[in-house]
Parts: C-alpha cells; structure tokens; sequence
C-alpha cells in the first residue's frame, strides 16, 4: 500500500487520537439530550461545558459566557456578519479585504447584489494590509470590520490587535475576525483586543468536522442566527452535536500546546528553502515572516499547479493549488490576484500546509517529488527547468 503524506493541514487536519477516543462515548453510551433534567442529560450538559472552557481557553475569552458552538468556521462567520447587519439595520456599510476566506468573500459579494455596500481593502504584492487605508474605509454607517488573522492560502498574519484598535479609535463598528486558520498554531489572546467577534473551526485544528464556534465579546448584542429551542443561551437554536463539541473541547485544549509549532516551522522552511534553491523560477508568495509557521505557498513559473497537484498525489502526497473550499474552479487563486502576483505565477502556484503529524523523512521525500513533478512537466511544455 502507498504511503500518504499530508501536507494540507490549511484545508483540514487529522484529528488527533485522543479527540476521536473521547467522542465515542458520546455516539454510544451517552446519548441523553444537554436540555434534559434527568442524569443522562446532567453528564451530556457537563461535557459540553468542558468543551467550552477549552475552546476559551485556547482564544484567550474573558468567560465560557462568550463562546457560542456552531457547525463550523462558515457558520460563525455568517452569523458575525448577518448579525451585525440585523443588529444596526440602518447602516449599510462593510469593511473587509481583498483576500478574505470565500466564507467572507462570497457573503459579502452576495450582500452588495442585496444593496449593501462594501469597501474591500488592498493588500501589497507579499499580501501585507494597509492599515492606514483601512482606517480610511471607515465611515458612520459602517456597520461591520471583517479582517481575518491569518490568510489561509499564504499563512500572512495580520496584526489584528493593531487593526482593531486603530478600527476602535474612530468607530464603533462591530470588529469580527475569522480565526479559523490561525486557533492552534499562534498564540491568541482575544480579551487583550478590541475584537468583538471571533470564529473557529474545530478541524483545523486536529478536532472534529462539522463543529466551530463564534466567540461574542461580552456586551455585544449580536442576534440569534436560528429561533427554536434555548440552546447556546437562546442564541442558536437545535440541539447541539454533543459528540463533535466534546472532540473540538479535546482539540482546543491539546491545540493550545503550542510548542510543536517551532518544529513545524523548521521542517516548513526546509522545504520552503530547497525547493527554492532547487526549482528555477519559483517564488514564495507571502511575506517571509509574519505568516503562521506551517504555511508556504510556492509559485512554478510557467508550470500549472493543477498539474503539479495531479503528480503529487500519484506520489501520495496531498497538497492543494488554495483554499480547498474553492478547488474546482481552473483559475489563478483571488488572494494571490489581490496581490498582483504574475498569472504565469499564479496558475503555478502550490500551497504545502504542514502539521503536528509531519516529519523530517517526509519534507524530504516532498521536496524530491515536487523538483521532479515540476521538471518533467516543464520538459513536456518545452520550457526549461
């Protein structure tokens, strides 16, 4: 049997052993429902309130108060915007930038076709935010700032702290960032910032799919994002997903050890530095620093990433040409377009997301199989490597 190696972690992550072990119970044995008074609901209803103190603990909240569980990273960032909007219907006005997650992007495309109006704000050729620009963008009827932490294709961080603050100096927008890629790989202390609203996504880092959550700072009248029953404190209606909450409470709390996260970076810059030095005309896209340590995307000028993606995955090896929400569509990524990166470049284009389960052998065994994969393609296009 061929060995798989993993290196999309941005597009979802193997969940760790630990998760998976403690949610059966929860598919089994403890079936009661958290809303029950009797003792099956009681240890249900306790679980879900462990698993919330974890997912606290790992962003840094004030209160277990503030955390709200949903189905996951698109959810919650629906909800922070459509609530926002429902929440001062007389302001029409967004903020967000050019390279958001399509959770975001496509929300907010929607909500212009709706009358809304958005100001999208530009990023620099390494994918760095104007600040001061953004500040610019600001206006009365703004009603929400939506500025992810860090961007999912190319790893950049944004310095959310500063971006908030300086948004807090001159409005009272409602301040949301989609956490999702970076819960579990930085360090997130969101009661130290202006941020109001704040999403993740258990499986990103090494928890169950289907389940996230909205973090709603203290104070912040956000309406309910479905009406029914008293779940979430009366915010989100439905019977919760015991068994993936209790798996995203596990993750969080083994997600919030965040030392094996200088390793990862290791093992990425290796790889980042030979294929480098090793493949003419290939790029990093992104800043060199102030990006999370498992992410390198890599242009192969004048090769397709597509291609590309094909040999390596005949390999066994998983890597990703983006964001896997939007892997089917056979054109030049949006974050790398609002960063004006060549098409030649773009269309070559290989996002390598490391994780906690990846080794040195297997860095090395990627960086042999991308050299080749780009060589023969570019052989067969008459280009030289």
């Amino acid at each position: 049997m061929q060995e798989t190696i993993y290196f999309d972690n941005n597009a979802t992550t193997q969940p760790f052993p630990e998760v998976v072990e403690a949610m059966l119970p929860f598919i089994g044995g403890n079936y009661g429902n958290p809303l029950s008074s009797h003792h099956i609901g009681r240890v249900v209803r306790d679980a879900i309130g462990d698993a919330r103190e974890g997912v606290a603990e790992l962003i840094g909240a004030a209160s277990t108060d503030e955390i709200f569980f949903t189905s996951g990273g698109t959810e919650s960032d629906n909800w922070a915007i459509l609530g926002a909007l429902r929440a001062m219907p007389e302001r029409r006005h967004i903020v967000t930038t050019a390279v958001e997650h399509e959770a975001v992007r496509k929300l907010c495309d929607r909500l212009e076709l709706d009358g809304y109006e958005v100001t999208r704000v530009a990023v620099d050729g390494v994918g760095r935010l104007d600040i001061d620009e953004l500040k610019r963008s600001l206006r009365p009827d703004t009603t929400v700032v939506s500025v992810m932490t860090a961007n999912n294709e190319t790893g950049v961080i944004f310095p959310i702290a500063e971006i908030a603050a300086a948004v807090r100096s001159q409005s009272d927008a409602l301040i949301h960032s989609d956490g999702v890629n970076a819960a579990g790989k930085i360090a997130i202390d969101i009661k130290e910032t202006a941020v109001d609203l704040f999403s993740v996504s258990a499986h990103k880092f090494h928890g169950p799919k289907g389940v996230g959550a909205l973090y709603i700072r203290s104070g912040v009248e956000l309406p309910g994002i479905a009406i029914g029953g008293g779940q979430e404190r009366g915010r989100r209606a439905g019977t919760e997903a015991v068994h993936q909450t209790v798996g995203m409470g596990l993750a969080a709390r083994l997600a919030a050890d965040l030392s094996p996260m200088s390793k990862i970076a290791e093992l990425r810059d290796r790889l980042e530095r030979k294929l480098l030095g090793s493949v003419a005309n290939a790029f990093r896209n992104g800043a060199a620093g102030e990006r999370l340590p498992n992410t390198a995307n890599i242009s192969f000028a004048d090769t397709n990433g597509e291609s590309i993606l094909a040999l390596l995955d005949e390999a066994g090896i998983c890597v990703s040409t983006g964001s896997a929400c939007n892997a089917e569509k056979q054109e030049a990524s949006t974050v790398l377009k609002a960063m004006e990166i060549p098409y030649s470049r773009a269309m070559g284009s290989i996002r390598f997301s490391l994780g906690r389960f990846n080794t040195d052998e297997e860095v090395e065994k990627v960086i042999a199989a991308t050299v080749d994969a780009v060589e023969r393609l570019r052989k067969l296009a008459g280009v030289a490597a």
